[in-house]
């Protein structure tokens, strides 16, 4: 199977305050080139960075997609908390039929700094996750002469339908955001693919595997399945001084139970996960806080697996650790200055590297 790249337009964008004709430009670089995709976070805010620029995802790859041709386009990811599944679905379709069959539905369970600022109730999302991918799966295979109805704890359809139907059948392509025991099953009953972010080659093996498992049991076939994964990229002459700069925040972004039960690294009986999941939002900053003080714990060894630091080489091996893991399809969080030197160079350097190894 063909690897596949793209970039996404996530927290390392947001850093750096790019606006969205830069972000446009980037974008246009990519298509030129040989980049298979290209993705937008959904965001409301990103609390860290006040100067970020943080657009709506929807808007911002209808936008690329008119000022693109090849890669296809993609919420990394979106969540149906602040929006009705109805409306998710009728976007995911929208998105594929105006860029002629490129849209990709990247769907998570959502976070706390995404709603509860703005009076959203952020209770049971797994179970609310469940149902909405149940309703969206329905809508995508409604019509006026086909309508569906659904009776759940949380949404309901009756005799509901949607009046357009997207270009790629038989439905956008569903990645699932998902890293805990529910939503990995989730993943493989609803999921053509499945976006993890802040995993290490042994995580990402693990879990690619029990959601391989859940497949099988459900009868599902995943040969076509897309085992995407979201890593994160710092080119530089000096791979020691910018992992230095990078460390910290790698083992931020790794910092997770599951990762922790992998590596048989101690959790900090301090610093409760769930909580900072559940409720970091603006107002609750000092959540971040102990995230880090707990993050430092995870051994450098650990943290530098899962990123790709140094020269074009240097990435290169990286990649190919995760492409041993399962990995089918990237999704690159270019880090550090110079993002359009950074489309070029992962361009020019890396991905032709990885189609030479599919013409041998």
């Amino acid at each position: 199977m063909r690897i596949k790249f793209g970039f996404t337009q996530g927290l390392n964008v947001a850093r750096l305050g790019l606006d969205e004709t830069q972000i446009m430009t980037g974008c246009q670089m990519a298509d030129r080139m040989d980049y298979d995709s290209v993705w937008a976070m959904d965001h409301s805010n990103v609390p860290q960075w006040k100067n970020a620029v943080v657009n709506d995802a929807w808007l911002l790859l209808a936008a690329i997609g008119a000022n693109t041709n090849n890669v296809e386009l993609g919420t990394c990811v979106t969540d149906a908390i602040r929006r009705h599944p109805s409306a998710i679905a009728l976007s995911a379709i929208t998105l594929d039929r105006i860029t002629k069959g490129r849209g990709i539905l990247g769907i998570g369970a959502g976070e706390a700094q995404n709603v509860v600022d703005f009076g959203i109730e952020f209770s049971k999302p797994v179970t609310k996750f469940k149902e909405q991918l149940e309703v969206i799966r329905k809508l995508f295979e409604s019509s006026p002469d086909h309508r569906v109805s659904y009776e759940g704890e949380y949404y309901k359809l009756v005799d509901a339908c949607l009046q357009a139907k997207s270009v790629r059948k038989p439905h956008p392509p569903i990645y699932i955001a998902a890293g805990a025991p529910k939503t990995l099953e989730l993943c493989a009953r609803y999921g053509d693919g499945w976006i993890p972010i802040g995993y290490t080659p042994e995580l990402f093996k693990h879990h690619a595997n029990i959601i391989r498992d859940h497949a099988k049991k459900a009868g599902r076939d995943l040969s076509n399945f897309q085992f995407a994964n979201d890593v994160d990229v710092y080119f530089s002459e000096d791979g020691e001084e910018a992992w230095n700069k990078m460390k910290n925040a790698v083992k931020v972004s790794l910092y997770k139970p599951e990762l922790l039960k992998v590596h048989n690294i101690p959790q900090d009986s301090e610093f409760d996960f769930r909580k900072y999941f559940t409720e970091y939002a603006m107002n609750k900053p000092e959540l971040m806080e102990q995230m880090k003080r707990a993050a430092m714990k995870i051994p450098d060894s650990v943290a530098r697996s899962a990123i790709g630091v140094g020269k074009p080489d240097d990435v290169i091996q990286m990649l190919e650790r995760f492409v041993k893991a399962g990995t089918n399809h990237f999704i690159i969080r270019f880090w550090g200055e110079g993002y359009f030197k950074n489309i070029e160079m992962f361009g020019n350097k890396v991905i032709p590297y990885f189609r030479g190894q599919e013409r041998r």
